[in-house]
């Protein structure tokens, strides 16, 4: 399930990060690759137990938790502090899948990476290439999205950025574990819930039916959460 959310971030949060980041030392963006994902990695990041990482991280996961699409669609149990990464002309990330367990060396928290997420922080007028490419059973999708925007998508999925030619590609990217491990599952009651809300959205929150409704989502939520 690939998912694109819009204004996760306002255009002043994303014109704050960018002043911010401006400011900062950028270094090889191996750092943070697993063995086969160094190999065809070309980028730089921000240093990620670096303050200005974890403090714009922080607000990141701020704006997402008061995200009802992102949460209802991911259903979190852990995300990983987020990292920061940037691409200008000639550089890229070849075909690779993200590793299926990550640790943070400050928290020690360490999780199973369910879902990848990216947060745009380019325009994508700003730069010429570099878009994300996530395959799946039903083919190749490319995906450049306006600063602020989420993508979310399976990190069970071979994905790539393909090379930057112009200008600078700024992102945000990072992982979580769900409370529901199982994909299909997980479709499922984001698909219930954005059916609630439209019925909601028609027939009130105090309709019966809206209510039975409800309540047989949260236990199904409840079946299938793992804590």
């Amino acid at each position: 399930m690939l998912i694109c959310i819009p204004d996760v971030l306002s255009k002043d949060d994303v014109a704050d990060f960018r002043r911010i980041m401006t400011a900062e030392a950028w270094e090889d963006g191996r750092s943070t690759a697993g063995a086969q994902s160094a190999e065809v990695k070309k980028n730089e990041q921000l240093p990620p137990d670096g303050k200005t990482s974890r403090q714009l991280g922080e607000r990141i996961l701020r704006a997402l938790a008061a995200n009802t699409v992102f949460v209802s669609a991911a259903v979190p149990l852990h995300i990983f502090p987020p990292l920061f990464n940037r691409y200008v002309p000639g550089q890229f990330f070849g075909e690779h899948v993200d590793n299926c367990i990550r640790g943070d060396r400050l928290t020690g928290l360490r999780i199973r990476t369910d879902l990848s997420v990216t947060l745009f922080l380019s325009e994508p007028e700003e730069y010429d290439g570099g878009e994300l490419v996530i395959d799946d059973y039903y083919g190749s999708h490319q995906v450049k999205l306006p600063a602020g925007h989420v993508v979310l998508y399976p990190s069970t999925s071979l994905h790539r950025v393909t090379p930057v030619t112009k200008g600078a590609r700024i992102s945000s990217f990072f992982w979580l574990q769900s409370m529901i491990k199982d994909p299909v599952a997980r479709r499922m009651t984001f698909d219930m819930d954005n059916t609630i809300q439209e019925l909601v959205r028609r027939l009130g929150r105090n309709d019966a039916d809206v209510r039975k409704l409800t309540n047989i989502y949260h236990n199904i939520i409840r079946y299938w959460a793992e804590l």
